[in-house]
């Protein structure tokens, strides 16, 4: 059965709750999705606001706090905001991928070249010991240890090497403070599982983004051996095909959405999972565009969905009492398209800057956002 991209947009938005805001619970939401991408501290409250009702930011708070949630390095080498109960089964079979990347030529101009990887584990799981430790701290002892190599490359090292996560206050609601690392097995009071299969994890990632191909979810995940782990799933899974020829998998009991469901304005905070977790975007990302533009990357330029695919991007500039909301579509909308890009517009800010006066600014296509 051959997949339009319309059939695949829509059936996306779907599963990521992006048609209609969810009843889910915040860990159950995080747990649906396997994680939403924290790089930044509000990126995923953006995304939880975009995806589910009556969303109370405190409940992420709250959940860090008491450690049902985590921020943890998982897929793409990346900062997700996890339930502890995937902290503790996903990090086995993404910490040996992550291993390997400080020691190739490509790392920090190959600053970690020549050193034994095992000894330098060993020394990084002695500094970070059982309890949190501030990242200047630990850049510290990195430079103790090793002081003829460059710190931050041994620093970050250690976090590839070693399962670590983000303690609060780092990831609480406003709270942009910085990094304090812990390993993981200490701060959740529980030993890896490495008995969780990697089929199931397969499985959970195309009942969010799927149907996908093989190269997608190689993308979402950097693990090899995707093929063979479809061929365990067996009769788990179905497959379709795109509109390009290209084989799409999809759990077996899955349903596929209607294209003609009508899509809501959604705005999605930057790095939203929902763009990067494709090899091939054009089902959410149109042909030319991106998302953000390149030379607003690490700008906290986020993408605004127009019926269902990325139309804009933006920014939210809060300064002198004032929350303004600057917006650069992507193409010319209709005046319906523009009207609920400026409501949904207002209510982001009244999330995200209940206390400020708020202006909305909608750009010229190609204007610059003058970050």
């Amino acid at each position: 059965m051959k997949l339009s991209d319309r059939v695949l947009n829509r059936t996306l938005l779907a599963r990521q709750h992006l048609l209609a805001r969810s009843a889910l619970s915040v860990a159950d939401m995080c747990a649906h999705l396997v994680g939403l991408q924290a790089q930044d501290v509000p990126p995923p409250f953006i995304g939880l606001w975009s995806r589910t009702v009556d969303f109370d930011p405190e409940a992420v708070s709250a959940g860090l706090r008491d450690r049902s949630l985590a921020r943890i390095t998982v897929m793409r080498a990346t900062i997700h905001l996890v339930t502890a109960a995937d902290a503790l089964r996903i990090a086995p079979h993404i910490q040996p991928e992550l291993e390997k990347i400080p020691f190739r030529k490509g790392f920090q101009s190959g600053a970690m070249v020549g050193l034994d990887p095992q000894e330098v584990r060993r020394r990084g799981e002695t500094a970070l010991g059982d309890q949190p430790i501030p990242g200047a701290e630990l850049r510290a002892l990195a430079a103790r240890e090793f002081p003829d190599r460059n710190p931050s490359a041994v620093l970050q090292t250690w976090l590839y090497q070693l399962p670590v996560l983000q303690t609060p206050p780092r990831g609480l609601w406003r709270n942009n403070a910085r990094p304090v690392w812990s390993r993981i097995e200490p701060w959740l009071g529980a030993p890896l599982d490495d008995r969780y299969p990697l089929p199931e994890l397969i499985i959970r990632y195309l009942s969010a983004f799927g149907p996908a191909t093989t190269a997608d979810i190689q993308t979402w995940s950097k693990l090899t051996g995707i093929a063979e782990t479809i061929a365990a799933l067996g009769a788990r899974v179905r497959s379709y095909t795109d509109e390009h020829g290209r084989t799409l998998y999809d759990p077996a009991d899955a349903e596929l959405a209607d294209p003609d469901l009508p899509a809501p304005v959604r705005y999605l905070g930057w790095y939203d999972n929902v763009f990067l977790s494709h090899r091939d975007r054009v089902r959410i990302v149109p042909e030319g565009v991106t998302a953000p533009p390149a030379r607003y990357r690490g700008t906290q330029v986020s993408p605004i969905l127009v019926d269902g695919r990325v139309a804009a991007i933006y920014k939210v500039f809060a300064a002198c009492g004032r929350a303004r909301l600057r917006i650069v579509p992507a193409r010319t909308w209709s005046a319906a398209e523009r009207s609920a890009v400026e409501a949904e517009g207002a209510a982001l800010l009244r999330f995200l800057e209940p206390e400020l006066r708020p202006s909305i600014e909608i750009l010229a296509p190609e204007a610059d956002l003058k970050i």
